[in-house]
């Protein structure tokens, strides 16, 4: 028995560890698998931390085996990143996803999840509304109330939709399981509960956040960086590149936009501001700058939709116990270091890590290579 657990832990706070705890109060003894972002994150934005110093706050914490999240799924909208977390959990024989929910209502979140699933309506619905000029989270929350009458706006359970989602469609066997969530996502403030925005936001502004993080997390704290580091390399990439819209996320024509808008912004934030509208969010709008960052193209992203390798981070005895326990039946290969050529997913994973350290130079390509683990078999599983 195992419980799943899905993360980018950017940085990890007092909430993250609170959540642990909840998990171990209701599945005493059983391993808690952790499925973890890497360098980049959901949202487009860059990890404060590499994910090796991650990974090792995480088993600090109680984690007992650390995953990679692969970046093509790590950085993409919710259903993309939640198939690639989910399908890594359903192929480590976990049996129970634990996710934070503000609502904490299971039944609803799946009765919102088969509706999207089954009922014709929605994606016309979704549509309607995005045609008059609705972003898609937006569009797909109004759609959900039209037909459930239901009003899902927050984060953590939208995601929590998508994670069970991907359940139903692809008969997974795992059971999810939901934790009151403790932290307002839209809560700016500095508080001994904050959210990792807020969390970020602070270190932005260079105000202390002790009282937001465990003891433990606070050495590796420094340095730490920003997408916003990474701005000229961006504006390089858009002046240079003479066809943008090959780039995943990159649609509607909006490659257009940023030719022109790029030349005279001289930061990050000037650019997103430059290029927003109704229709795209923040959040869409950074991971599409993220995508053209790292050259993620559209081709690439269509020709890799499906988990190739587990590629492991770390873990404690009782993670590796897990692992020698249940890897005979694990049909695609679990890597404990890098092996170029093994996968286009795994090779472009090293080029994305070489772009993430560029700003805090920690030599991080090369500890791709390193066996981190020790012991691990690393031999092929046989399907």
């Amino acid at each position: 028995m195992a419980v799943g657990l899905i993360a980018e832990y950017n940085p990890f706070h007092n909430g993250h560890l609170y959540q642990l705890n909840k998990i171990k109060e209701q599945f005493p003894n059983e391993e808690i698998i952790l499925v973890l972002s890497g360098n980049f994150t959901q949202r487009g934005e860059v990890s404060l931390l590499n994910k090796w110093k991650k990974s090792e706050v995480a088993l600090k914490a109680g984690v007992d085996l650390v995953v990679e999240l692969p970046f093509i799924f790590a950085t993409q909208s919710a259903d993309l990143f939640s198939y690639g977390a989910v399908t890594l959990l359903e192929k480590l024989k976990v049996n129970h996803l634990v996710f934070g929910s503000e609502s904490n209502c299971l039944e609803e979140l799946e009765i919102i999840a088969k509706c999207q699933i089954e009922n014709e309506e929605f994606e016309k619905l979704v549509k309607i509304y995005s045609k008059f000029g609705h972003n898609y989270p937006t569009a797909i929350s109004n759609a959900i109330y039209d037909l459930t009458e239901k009003k899902v706006n927050t984060p953590n359970d939208l995601l929590g939709i998508s994670y069970i989602k991907t359940i139903l469609k692809n008969n997974y066997r795992i059971k999810p399981f939901c934790i009151k969530r403790t932290t307002d996502y839209h809560d700016k403030t500095i508080h001994s509960l904050s959210s990792a925005t807020a969390i970020r936001k602070a270190l932005k502004e260079g105000k202390k956040i002790k009282d937001t993080v465990p003891d433990f997390v606070l050495p590796y704290l420094q340095p730490f960086h920003f997408i916003e580091d990474y701005f000229d390399v961006l504006k390089y990439k858009i002046l240079t590149d003479s066809d943008l819209s090959i780039y995943q996320t990159v649609d509607e024509g909006i490659e257009n936009k940023l030719k022109k808008e790029i030349p005279s912004c001289h930061s990050y934030q000037e650019l997103m501001d430059r290029i927003k509208t109704k229709r795209y969010t923040y959040n869409k709008i950074s991971r599409m700058l993220l995508h053209i960052l790292v050259g993620f193209k559209k081709e690439f992203a269509k020709e890799n939709r499906k988990i190739e390798y587990i590629r492991i981070l770390g873990f404690n005895n009782k993670g590796r116990s897990y692992l020698n326990r249940v890897k005979k039946e694990i049909d695609i290969k679990v890597l404990s270091k890098f092996e170029r050529n093994y996968s286009e997913m795994l090779d472009f994973e090293l080029y994305t890590t070489s772009i993430y350290d560029l700003i805090k130079k920690e030599n991080l390509t090369e500890e791709e290579y390193k066996n981190h683990l020790g012991g691990i078999e690393n031999e092929k599983n046989e399907k």
